[in-house]
């Protein structure tokens, strides 16, 4: 159960005994009229804590003023007035800057009074209740590389009074041939003062594949393994170590070079989870090319919009991959893709297939001569060793394509070494990375999470990373600690879909596994619900593991807001406070910044290293899209609330993008692949709740007069979308709709159908604006046909 902390208890002896930078909770007596929650005090650091900068404030609350007196001890919730004429009360400066963190100086109490806390320590009790707060241990912290709020604000402080100075010092144990200027960052984020320009060590000569390998090795890690390969099938693993892993990378680097690669063409790579796949990255960054690497989900018609937009000089693919008992041909895919592109004008004269021979042979694979290749037939033949293509810190690394609300994938394009100094860098703090650690996170190289945190931060810092090719409930939901058990897993990051969807299978999944290895625990995609996140805590990590809960996006390259291992509680379900050189803030509908406790529009001001530069070929939109809504800001399009103690709590997309089980999908792609069935006239697509995949995807549809509807037609629709975009984006439910409700300039009222499809009836608002108001009561009709 919660360890509730009774004033004068020996539980609340021991916590204060082990936590020394809290303040002494007062002996009092328990009062039997109060409730049971009314007994349970939250601490507060004392005024005399070596954790709090002497020099720190705290957050404004709502009022927006600037200077608040704060309590130093904390009362209970019903505000035991014999004992509040000895507490002291600190009137402290706000720093603007800071004004965002600087509440966490004087946790746990925060901006005032918090009723029915329970405070809770790492390996000593469970979360359970809504508002708990989680302490880390005194041993964890004593062993964090952040221990302490202390530590933070020290160094986020200097990171936003001087982020020259601070990444610049990151930057320097890193390798490059030629350091960057005087000038070690340039942005202009405000499209009223002209184009907007974010650059990070321009002028500096580095090559990120050499950093995460060559680096690696000549500091005595080339036998160190690198990545573990867990199969699809239990009992098929492979490993490589440093050395290994470099070889391989020169090989293909060399074949590249061999058929006319150079630097800044396009190599788009659509591989499944195989050591292959972050090869083939590091072997493109190490010759200076751009890869676009396709999640092994997507359809042909993706891929193929994809191929015609970065126009790449060669595809590299494999045959098949099994995934659980399912065999997917992928070739099969990239063929169809590749025909369509051609068709577009974008003929591709080389496709390097790897045979995936567990999941298919080469005689069953469909081949083109003169255009397909085997990498068993060629690769192994090159050389170990490959001349490394030195690049500008501001030269591209990958371009990822994303969903955007226009229907048109955005190609966000990531530079070379802000990416490099940031991914790193959030890696290393936001996991307490230790050299020791093994290292898994599950989400596929075809997402931003894959590229940052499966390839390029961890190896980095010179992580032992796995790989698993499979599904993480194959052969049975317990095959996830399987692995941790067999790999001594340390560091486990995963999404909220993943959790919810293990969660809802059972306990004794988990329980049957030790998981002792674990120390870390991380989160990633979407806003984790506070109830996932305690069975994540309680049941998979036996209630000692911090859990990161990391906000971020494909946009901003690496962690935004995120805990920090060690340094501060944290609170099921909350972000908690940004990362060094971020400057998250709350902006209202005129993008007016909001003070302390409030709920609006998340941006950032100010840049960061990792941030994107353009979207590929098209930077009027990379303008219009992130920066025009709030100028001088970077809109994120998530929104966000800031509770009284300067937490940041996700509160999901607020334009027309679903976050899918972590999967960004536009709802004009759906739209669009549902109206190109023969049979419907009108499609509207909104993302409604989903206790397993965060959102899911909810379609309106509107069929051709005459055409009647039918369990047939349903499942032909949601079959387009599959091919067409892929099966992560099938709608969840397809809700007949003679109509749509639009406004009288034709405009479609999502607002009301979001209200439809979440049964939020009494909700609906004032629907006397629609061209036709009787249609929200037709839709409403029809909800459960």
């Amino acid at each position: 159960m919660v360890m509730v902390l009774v004033p004068g208890s020996p539980q609340a002896y021991k916590f204060v005994q082990t936590h020394h930078w809290l303040t002494t909770i007062p002996p009092l007596p328990v009062n039997p009229s109060l409730s049971n929650s009314s007994n349970n005090f939250t601490v507060s650091v004392s005024k005399k804590s070596n954790r709090i900068p002497p020099a720190c404030g705290i957050s404004t609350s709502g009022n927006r003023s600037r200077n608040r007196k704060k309590r130093v001890m904390a009362e209970n919730n019903n505000n035991i007035n014999n004992h509040t004429n000895k507490k002291e009360e600190l009137k402290l400066r706000t720093v603007n800057h800071l004004r965002h963190v600087e509440s966490m100086a004087t946790l746990p109490s925060g901006a005032g009074n918090i009723p029915h806390l329970n405070a809770v320590i790492l390996g000593e009790s469970l979360a359970s209740e809504e508002n708990d707060l989680i302490f880390p241990s005194d041993h964890f912290s004593s062993e964090a590389l952040v221990p302490s709020p202390q530590k933070y604000l020290e160094m986020y402080r200097r990171s936003i009074e001087d982020p020259a100075g601070f990444w610049s010092e990151i930057a320097s144990q890193f390798y490059w041939t030629h350091k960057w200027g005087d000038e070690v960052y340039s942005e202009n984020l405000d499209v009223t003062r002209g184009p907007i320009k974010i650059e990070w060590f321009k002028g500096g000569i580095t090559n990120i594949s050499y950093n995460c390998l060559d680096r690696n090795v000549q500091a005595g890690l080339g036998d160190k393994i690198a990545l573990y390969w867990e199969g699809n099938e239990p009992g098929f693993d492979a490993t490589l170590t440093y050395t290994q892993l470099l070889h391989s990378v020169c090989q293909l680097a060399n074949y590249l070079k061999d058929i006319g690669v150079r630097k800044g063409d396009a190599v788009v790579v659509y591989l499944p989870m195989l050591m292959e796949l972050p090869i083939t990255m590091l072997a493109c960054a190490r010759i200076g090319a751009v890869h676009s690497v396709v999640f092994a989900g997507f359809s042909a018609e993706s891929l193929a919009q994809r191929i015609i937009d970065c126009k790449p000089k060669v595809v590299i693919t494999c045959n098949a991959v099994k995934r659980g008992s399912k065999v997917i041909n992928l070739k099969d895919i990239v063929d169809a893709a590749l025909g369509q592109s051609a068709q577009s004008g974008v003929s591709i004269g080389a496709c390097l297939t790897y045979e995936n021979q567990s999941a298919m042979t080469r005689e069953n694979t469909t081949w083109k001569e003169g255009r397909d290749i085997w990498w068993q037939d060629v690769i192994p033949k090159y050389p170990t060793n490959c001349a490394v293509e030195w690049v500008d810190a501001e030269d591209p690394l990958f371009l990822l394509y994303t969903s955007g609300s226009t229907g048109k994938p955005k190609g966000v394009l990531h530079t070379t070494g802000g990416y490099m100094v940031y991914t790193a860098t959030t890696f290393k703090y936001a996991f307490d990375y230790k050299p020791s650690d093994i290292y898994w996170c599950t989400a596929d190289c075809g997402w931003i999470t894959g590229h940052s945190y499966v390839t390029y931060g961890p190896l980095l810092n010179g992580a032992s990373v796995i790989i698993y090719e499979g599904a993480p409930n194959y052969p049975n939901s317990g095959r996830c600690w399987d692995i941790v058990d067999k790999y001594r897993v340390t560091i486990f990051y995963t999404a909220p879909t993943l959790v919810r969807s293990l969660m809802r299978d059972g306990d004794e999944y988990v329980t049957r596994y030790s998981r002792k290895s674990l120390r870390v625990l991380g989160s990633v995609g979407e806003p984790i619900n506070p109830s996932a996140w305690r069975w994540f805590f309680n049941v998979v990590g036996d209630s000692r593991c911090p859990i990161s809960d990391t906000w971020w996006q494909t946009e901003t390259g690496g962690f935004m807001i995120t805990p920090l291992p060690g340094a501060w509680p944290q609170k099921p379900g909350s972000a908690t406070f940004p990362f060094f050189g971020v400057q998250p803030v709350i902006v209202d509908e005129k993008g007016v910044e909001i003070e302390g406790e409030c709920s609006g529009y998340l941006c950032v001001k100010s840049s960061w290293p990792g941030a994107f530069r353009t979207l590929y070929g098209d930077h009027e939109r990379y303008e219009t899209t992130y920066f025009k809504p709030f100028a001088g800001y970077y809109f994120s399009g998530d929104g966000c609330s800031r509770d009284k103690d300067g937490y940041h709590w996700l509160t999901g997309r607020v334009d027309d993008v679903i976050n899918v089980s972590g999967h960004r999908i536009g709802t004009a792609e759906v739209e669009s692949a549902l109206v190109s069935h023969p049979q419907c006239a009108e499609a509207a697509v909104v993302g409604v709740e989903h206790d397993v995949k965060g959102q899911g995807i909810y379609a309106f549809v509107t069929l051709v007069e005459g055409v009647p509807y039918s369990e047939e037609l349903r499942k032909s629709l949601i079959l387009i979308v599959r091919t067409q975009i892929g099966a992560f984006a099938a709608p969840d439910k397809i809700h007949w709709a003679p109509g749509l409700p639009k406004t009288r300039s034709g405009k479609i009222m999502r607002r009301i159908l979001r209200k439809i499809a979440s049964r939020q009836l009494d909700e609906l608002g004032d629907t006397s604006t629609l061209a036709d108001p009787n249609v929200v009561d037709q839709l409403i009709a029809l909800a459960d046909c």
